[in-house]
């Protein structure tokens, strides 16, 4: 088998792991976000400021995991360009 298609199946699987990883990360991430939602409102002592914040912080980690996965996809993206060259 060639080295650049050997390589270009490796990219293949490593982003088909990473995928099934990723989502399997969100999914779990996406349901704790809802129960904590959920919490949230059915706590009438907890002042809205702390519930924005609160909210504020899931878009925030939210942003950082899409960051991350288009980082790692430009990766694969200029692995798979090497192994082309090849």
């Amino acid at each position: 088998m060639e080295p650049g298609k050997m390589g270009q199946q490796m990219v293949t699987f490593q982003k088909t792991v990473f995928d099934s990883s990723f989502n399997a990360m969100s999914m779990v991430l996406d349901q704790t976000e809802q129960m904590t939602e959920s919490y949230m409102k059915q706590l009438s002592w907890v002042p809205e400021e702390n519930k924005k914040a609160m909210g504020d912080a899931i878009g925030f980690y939210k942003k950082a995991r899409e960051d991350f996965k288009k980082a790692v996809y430009e990766g694969f993206d200029k692995m798979e360009e090497m192994f082309k060259a090849k």
